[in-house]
């Protein structure tokens, strides 16, 4: 879990706050000698690196990944705060590669989501990582919502989507016997895989270029570097330190960050804006018992409500061939609180004084404690179940998982609905490039993200 975050002094361009840091097994590189790979035991020497990443999720290695195999010369760093890789919102996820239907046409949301699909499916031909492409239905069960329906498969079409079909009651048996349905739209392209053994994947690759991953390793603070002790131009060379809570040190040319939940604060913390503020939002999964796993097929969707950027509670055939079926969303009081009870002040006191997040709630008030109730009764999720598949009864389901989304929020309380990505002014700003809201389809969309982050690296800080 990252600790709670407090400001310890500073000022723009040179804001110091405790903040969790990364994921790697740092590599110290010499002048001019190789790279030295420390495992567990690390050196009490600073690495320097060109560009250190923070963040080892999907979005952080798929771009460190990226990086070191289109800048080979370079020196690359990932830092990761927990013990292992990918724990988060990469692996707390349905694992659903997403087909790009849902998104503003000309978004990045759209272009990202359909081109990381394709190369999704090709990265795990290559590297033989289990996937299904078992296909996809979004379903209308009531008459009011085929106009969403036809105009969600519009968009689909728009946006480049491959396969997409509107299909009547006849076809909706045919594909899913035991789901009802006015008409749907078919998605072929949509599959399932583990994206945490993808991360790993991406991972291993950026190691076996020559990339260095630090695992455990918690930043207390982003700085100016200062002179090293050895009175060399390192500090120069490397202006920016990334100091840990133990007394470790890396110093690099250039900052990227991936930091999921904490983007806002590690943005805040290099001197950069703070805004749009991280909420985080609650998504809890139930379980279909086995013996019940025979009711679904494939993915099964609603209709998905356009105020809103969670695509409801749906239907979702994991790997292991278990089912599950969610999520809500609903305020978490924690980032990272993955339990209901889970809770930290700072971070309610930051959701209710930073964020617009009582605008939202005062503009979206019935809809919130529906979420809210549905999260404490088994029998009202069972209920909105059963509008797609009526047999499922509250004996058939358990509780299951749970996960987090970062969902960034503008100070009008307006959930922001795309990627941003920026970056700053000043002695570190001006060195920083922040992933600032990468929700879903992120890990979808994260090889086509990482090249673009790549491209921007390369045109900001004229690699």
């Amino acid at each position: 879990m990252w600790p709670t975050l407090r400001y310890v002094g500073g000022a723009c361009g040179r804001a110091r706050r405790h903040v969790a840091g990364g994921f790697l097994r740092a590599r110290e590189r010499e002048s001019g000698g190789p790279g030295l790979l420390c495992g567990g035991d690390r050196s009490s020497s600073t690495s320097s690196f060109d560009i250190v990443i923070i963040g080892g999720g999907i979005v952080g290695l798929a771009s460190a990944r990226t990086l070191i195999l289109k800048h080979p010369g370079l020196s690359i760093g990932v830092v990761e705060k927990e013990k292992d890789l990918a724990l988060h919102q990469t692996g707390r996820n349905s694992g659903v590669i997403h087909s790009g239907i849902y998104y503003k046409p000309e978004s990045l949301k759209a272009k990202l989501c359909v081109e990381g699909a394709a190369l999704i499916y090709e990265y795990c031909n290559l590297k033989r990582i289990p996937y299904k492409q078992c296909g996809k239905l979004i379903v209308a069960v009531e008459q009011e919502e085929i106009p969403r329906l036809q105009a969600l498969y519009e968009r689909g079409l728009q946006n480049g989507v491959q396969g997409l079909r509107l299909i009547q009651q006849e076809e909706i048996k045919k594909k899913e016997p035991y789901c009802r349905g006015l008409m749907a739209i078919d998605c072929p392209y949509t599959g399932i895989v583990d994206y945490q053994q993808v991360a790993l994947s991406f991972a291993q690759d950026f190691q076996d270029a020559g990339g260095a991953i630090l695992k455990d390793f918690e930043v207390k603070d982003i700085e100016i570097a200062k002179e090293s002790p050895s009175r060399s131009k390192d500090g120069m060379k490397h202006p920016i330190a990334v100091k840990s809570t133990k007394g470790e040190e890396v110093r690099c040319r250039y900052v990227v960050t991936c930091a999921g939940l904490y983007s806002d604060r590690i943005s805040e913390l290099s001197g950069c804006n703070p805004d749009p503020q991280i909420v985080p939002f609650r998504g809890d999964y139930l379980l279909l018992k086995p013996e019940k796993g025979y009711l679904v097929k494939g993915n099964i969707y609603p209709v998905p409500d356009s105020r809103f950027p969670f695509l409801g509670v749906h239907f979702t055939p994991k790997l292991d061939g278990t089912v599950w079926l969610g999520p809500n969303a609903v305020l978490a009081f924690k980032r990272e609180g993955y339990r209901p009870f889970d809770f930290n002040a700072r971070d309610v006191m930051e959701i209710i004084l930073k964020s617009g997040f009582m605008k939202l709630v005062l503009h979206n008030f019935s809809y919130g404690v529906k979420e809210m109730y549905k999260a404490c009764f088994l029998s009202e999720s069972v209920k909105h179940l059963q509008k797609f598949i009526p047999e499922i009864t509250t004996s058939d389901v358990l509780r299951g998982p749970a996960g987090v989304r970062a969902q960034a929020l503008d100070r009008d309380g307006n959930l922001v609905d795309d990627f941003v990505f920026d970056g700053g002014a000043g002695d570190i700003g001006d060195r920083v490039l922040h992933v600032r809201n990468a929700p879903s389809p992120a890990a979808t969309s994260s090889l086509a993200i990482s090249r673009m982050i790549a491209d921007e690296v390369q045109q900001r800080f004229k690699l």
